[in-house]
């Protein structure tokens, strides 16, 4: 009598369908201990139960078949470790997007019916230090957060002190082609070059001016509600749109306290 399990047996104990643990089979992810040569059924053992357990969990975790893999066969422990905390800040970086996705859906199908707020502002020019690169959009705060903290480093190894508050400009092929230049600069006196780090001029602009409340989660709704404020008043002229930083994470812990900056370029409004 045969002392292994069937694949039916095998899949009530593991919770995998026959059809998957085929799937796996044929992908070398999960090879039967036994497959009859005349009759092609496949055969499990008991001491298989636990890898079977451990692969539909990461599955379940929307790991791919051939990272599992890796996992399973790597007897490095710190490799593997590598592997599944790569996966893990993969999936905090899509939770952080379905977050973000999920607030301003909120905030746009429960508006609170106040009218959008806008100063519109001679802004003059301002000399900074920045650092300038032309990234894709999606990976616009994957590069921002290094560009920022290489920026203070910077400024705090050659003694500059900042003027004001930190900013950013977007250019719109960053929205309009999902590829674009961005700036992300610290207005100071004096600047020093410092690798990337350069002297920047911030131009002189005439801008509509909104102020965003909190974390950027839904910052896409206060640009939709400023860029819709600039149409309807045919303000509107080319350049990059503007972010300052005016309460951020470097001030304060409460993402509710944050308070953004967003500037759209316009028409010259002095005489208004």
């Amino acid at each position: 009598m045969r002392a292994g399990l069937t694949i039916g047996d095998f899949s009530r104990i593991t919770h995998l369908s026959v059809k998957t643990l085929r799937r796996y089979h044929e992908a070398g992810l999960l090879e039967p201990d036994e497959v009859d040569a005349q009759t092609g059924y496949r055969y499990y053992t008991l001491a298989q139960v636990p890898t079977a357990q451990v692969i539909r969990h990461f599955r379940d975790l929307g790991m791919p078949v051939r990272e599992v893999g890796d996992v399973l066969a790597t007897t490095d422990l710190a490799a593997r470790s590598a592997l599944i905390s790569g996966h893990l800040e993969r999936l905090q970086a899509q939770l952080d997007q379905t977050q973000a996705a999920v607030t301003s859906l909120r905030r746009l199908l429960a508006p609170t019916g106040a009218r959008i707020e806008v100063e519109h502002r001679a802004a003059p020019a301002q000399t900074t230090a920045a650092i300038r690169a032309t990234v894709d959009r999606g990976e616009v705060l994957t590069w921002y957060g290094p560009a920022m903290a290489e920026l203070n480093q910077a400024l705090g190894a050659a003694g500059m002190t900042a003027t004001g508050p930190a900013g950013g400009l977007y250019q719109h092929e960053l929205f309009t082609n999902e590829r674009g230049e961005a700036v992300v600069y610290v207005p100071v006196a004096d600047p020093q070059p410092s690798w990337r780090v350069q002297p920047f001029v911030v131009p002189a602009r005439e801008l509509a001016i909104t102020v965003h409340h909190g974390p950027h989660d839904d910052i896409d709704v206060s640009y939709g509600a400023l860029g819709s404020y600039v149409t309807e008043h045919e303000l509107a002229v080319a350049g990059p749109v503007q972010e300052v930083y005016v309460v951020g994470p470097p001030d304060t812990d409460d993402s509710s306290a944050w308070r953004t900056e967003i500037g759209w370029p316009i028409f010259r409004t002095s005489a208004g």
